[in-house]
């Protein structure tokens, strides 16, 4: 299987990169092609707006790649994802797309335009402690569909998402379809009020509230509040599926971390 790294939003660290690339070489099973784009800097950005559009079209475009493979999250991708989404290639369409966390604005977009799509670690993952694991996960279902890579409680149709992200989603021309899905969220770096209104937010959409159920990641390196907020993330996420009615399916097997498991779209 050949795969195409592409950053469309943060830049890919060069370390990663290497270990990255050393670690599929010796698999055997796949060719990692990491576009120069990815080591890119404007800003924030891995490159301007339209270097990140155009190292991702080409590769979308491109017949001889079997998969697309998001090098890293921070943010960005939402600011190109409706223009990469435009009149799609013929080739784009037999092509499987990977990342999570602020991939999330494409791979809803894309999963919305009938491509295959799937939350799961990234190459910039490596370096966090057991990134090796999380990047043999994500090969392993790129290249295999190997059902040991999965979240092992998914029920079809599955959506994953970063809670600000899937916020940000809503009312967008990206926003997918969630009505009887099994939807997935996550958190890292916010305060516990702020996921409380972010739930606000999310529960109180229709779309989401067809969902046939909210499952909980984890949620990390969540900041001190003074005074504390009195809820953790599990009573608050809970608390707002009930004033919702919507089902809460308890903990998910996701999260900003090494442990990050598969969830393909749809």
């Amino acid at each position: 299987m050949k795969i195409a790294v592409v950053a469309p939003s943060c830049t890919l660290k060069r370390e990663a990169a290497d270990a990255v690339a050393a670690l599929a070489t010796g698999r055997g099973d796949c060719k990692l092609v990491i576009h120069p784009q990815c080591f890119l800097s404007d800003g924030h950005f891995a490159g301007n707006d339209a270097e990140r559009l155009a190292a991702l079209r080409e590769v979308m475009a491109d017949a001889s790649f079997d998969a697309v493979w998001f090098a890293r999250g921070g943010y960005g991708s939402n600011r190109i994802a409706e223009a990469a989404l435009a009149d799609l290639p013929a080739a784009a369409r037999s092509k499987t797309y990977m990342g999570y966390s602020d991939a999330g604005f494409l791979l809803a977009g894309l999963h919305k335009a009938g491509l295959d799509a799937a939350w799961g670690p990234m190459p910039q993952d490596v370096l966090r402690d057991g990134g090796a694991a999380a990047v043999t996960r994500a090969l392993d279902w790129l290249v295999r569909r190997d059902p040991s890579a999965l979240e092992p409680q998914l029920h079809a149709p599955a959506f994953a998402f970063n809670l600000t992200v899937l916020s940000c989603l809503l009312g967008t021309p990206l926003e997918p379809d969630l009505k009887g899905a099994d939807l997935l969220i996550e958190e890292v770096s916010e305060h516990h009020y702020r996921i409380d209104r972010l739930m606000f937010h999310v529960t109180a959409s229709a779309n989401v509230r067809g969902a046939a159920r909210i499952r909980l990641g984890r949620v990390a390196d969540v900041p001190g509040n003074d005074p504390d907020f009195g809820h953790d993330e599990a009573a608050i996420v809970a608390d707002w599926c009930g004033r919702s009615g919507i089902v809460f399916g308890g903990r998910a097997d996701i999260g900003h971390d090494a442990a990050n498991r598969v969830v393909p779209f749809g």
